[in-house]
């Protein structure tokens, strides 16, 4: 960056990628928060007239400061100086966000949070949720365990390998391989030498952590398993089963002890007592039954959830049972007597992993089997909450600034468009109930009428920012409108359809000037030239086409995606196009010869919005993996 001008806005593009995904985390949202707002109070000074404090999703309140902390990609290779090591790609500056959450484990021998997430397993101090460290990773792991001594991991990826990596260096210190299924879900035996792992197909494996070598193989569920416990003695393992049982193993025999029926839905969790005396299932009938570890007797059922159990764990001395829930809640249970102790909301998303920390007086879940991911801590006594990292509270799929940056609209799935008072924060307007599905928005030049996609009528509707009135309802398309777009002079508007087809719109008049056709399928991202004489749209087809605006003549389609082109964005002197895909990447196109220049690899999911700096050097690349990336394009169109 080569002043804070341009990083202003880079980072004014990020909040607004960040809001459209829902995927701002705020583990870095309070640094990034301080950055803008920093830069906000110097720009100010310098540039009064162009520069505005970037807002906080959801109206809530920032604390600026008066240093800066650094931002460029860090440089040293040791976890405690460089925790996000290896997050931050070739060509980028920094990575924002942590990615969709998977699970949490608290360290049995330290006050640490382990976080897995789409872009790495991070590791958190539990008293203050500082970070301390991050594994990067080049595969999504799914589900994570910590050993008994808290000195190894073991992390189960989606590819039929484990890998088991070294708590303390990051040093990946094996990988077991050899699985014929699709891992579901691994654990530990107490003392550390036995690592189980359940399959897709219903088996489950034992295997020796030191050599990796295969026990046993246990068969008797018919459907994925999706939980495993060891008894606190190693003796037995418990594994649940989308089949809708639980078995009993004898775990050093491999032999099965009893199975286990009574729920009438999938069984999602398993947890045993720390006395070993009885066994927690959560399944998808919406209970928790509590078995007896030895007979198989049921001793309870306890209902109060509305939806599927996903997440079980007992309190260090027994007496309470947390279980977490898709219904967004997690309920602290009194296990003698079966009764509800109390129940923790204010989630926006199912609840999938718990875990109490060792001396019984904290409870951390995670939240996010969609990509709200968050992470909370509550006092496991009153059920006061203690602290969080957490993202947006509800799904908002589109967004854009006004002109001047004053205003921030957002349009959420539910058909709901809110405006943004930017400085204050504050909601200045919501239109309600006059559309079916936002899924794009965009202002006018002139900041006086926004532009409405996404309705299922295939319509595009114009409206008066400062009345509300709708002032025009624009009708060709046969289809749902899936992004609108006005050119620079805003005398004309483009609309792209699942029809396939552009239609550029007189603003004025609401005359309907051209109908562009050549995509294969749906019209998903679309965005003028600086100079309106180009419009560039994205399909789902996977091309990108460059369209001469007054003549609607193609001018040239551009072929690399092996996805979606879901974001497109021109450079500001319009000399480069960038189109983000569900193929994971940024392609960098010359738009006077249409050829590729070079392609941005970093993200581990679609890439759903891309971004220039006012003076082209930078690029943000916002993702469904729940980060966005800043890219440095001086130094990667130079090399």
């Amino acid at each position: 960056m080569k002043n804070k001008v341009n990083l202003f806005f880079v980072l004014l593009a990020v909040s607004a990628i960040l809001v459209a995904c829902d995927l701002y985390q705020a583990t870095l949202g309070d640094q990034v928060t301080q950055i803008i707002d920093a830069l906000a109070a110097t720009c100010t000074q310098m540039y009064q007239e162009d520069l505005k404090s970037e807002p906080t999703p959801g109206g809530a309140e920032v604390h600026p400061t008066e240093t800066l902390p650094p931002i460029e990609s860090p440089t040293p290779s040791n976890w405690s100086d460089n925790p996000f090591a290896g997050l931050v790609p070739d060509g980028a500056l920094m990575r924002l966000g942590k990615g969709q959450i998977f699970g949490i484990v608290i360290s049995p021998t330290e006050d640490v949070l382990i976080v897995n997430s789409y872009t790495g397993i991070y590791f958190h101090r539990l008293n203050d949720l500082s970070l301390i460290k991050v594994f990067a990773l080049d595969k999504r792991m799914v589900c994570i365990a910590i050993s008994p001594d808290g000195e190894t991991l073991a992390s189960e990826a989606d590819d039929r390998t484990v890998t088991l990596w070294d708590v303390h260096s990051g040093e990946q210190l094996t990988t077991l391989q050899g699985f014929t299924e699709g891992v579901c879900f691994v654990a530990y035996s107490p003392d550390g030498e036995t690592l189980a792992s359940g399959s897709s197909g219903g088996t489950v494996i034992l295997r020796d952590v030191r050599s990796g070598e295969l026990l046993f193989t246990l068969e008797g569920h018919t459907e994925e398993v999706r939980s495993l416990a060891f008894s606190p003695d190693g003796e037995t393992l418990a594994s649940g089963s989308w089949d809708g049982s639980v078995i009993l193993w004898d775990a050093r025999s491999g032999e099965l002890i009893s199975t286990l029926e009574g729920h009438t839905g999938l069984v999602h969790s398993v947890a045993f007592s720390p006395d070993g005396e009885t066994l927690a299932s959560g399944s998808g009938d919406g209970s928790v039954i509590l078995w007896d570890a030895h007979s198989g007797e049921r001793l309870a059922t306890l209902e109060g959830h509305t939806d599927i159990v996903i997440s079980v764990a007992f309190s260090p001395d027994g007496d309470i049972l947390a279980s977490g829930s898709l219904d967004d809640t997690v309920i602290l249970w009194d296990v003698r007597s079966g009764e509800r102790v109390t129940m923790l909301e204010g989630y926006t998303d199912s609840v999938g992993s718990l875990s109490f920390s060792p001396d019984g007086e904290i409870l951390a879940s995670g939240s996010g089997e969609g990509m709200d991911g968050s992470e909370t801590l509550w006092d496991a006594h009153s059920g006061e909450r203690l602290a969080a990292l957490e993202g947006h509270t509800y799904v908002v799929d589109s967004v854009a600034f006004s002109p001047d940056g004053e205003i921030l609209a957002s349009g959420l799935v539910d058909g709901t468009v809110i405006l943004w008072d930017v400085r204050s924060r504050e909601r200045l307007a919501t239109f309600e109930g006059y559309i079916e599905y936002v899924d794009s928005v965009a202002f006018s030049p002139d900041g006086e009428t926004l532009a409405l996609g996404g309705t299922y009528d295939s319509t595009v509707t114009l409206w008066d920012i400062r009345s509300g009135e709708c002032l025009a309802t624009l009708v060709g398309h046969t289809e749902m409108v899936s992004s609108v777009a006005f050119s620079p002079n805003g005398e004309t508007l483009a609309s792209g359809s699942w029809d396939r087809t552009v239609i550029l719109w007189d603003t004025s008049s609401g005359e309907q000037l051209a109908t562009l056709e050549g995509h294969n399928n749906s019209v998903r991202s679309l965005a003028f030239s600086p100079n309106g004489e180009t419009l560039a749209s994205g399909s789902s087809d996977g091309t990108v086409i460059l369209w001469d605006v007054r003549s609607g003549k193609r001018l040239a389609t551009l072929e690399g995606h092996t996805g979606i082109v879901i974001s497109v964005a021109f450079s500001p002197d319009g000399d480069i196009l960038a189109s983000g895909s569900f193929d994971d990447t940024v392609i960098l196109w010359d738009t006077r010869s249409g050829e590729r220049l070079t392609t941005l690899e970093g993200h581990t999911f679609s890439v759903l919005s891309v971004a220039f700096s006012p003076d082209g050097e930078t690029l943000a690349s916002g993702s469904y993996d729940g980060t966005v990336l800043i890219w440095d394009l001086d130094a990667i169109i130079s090399d």
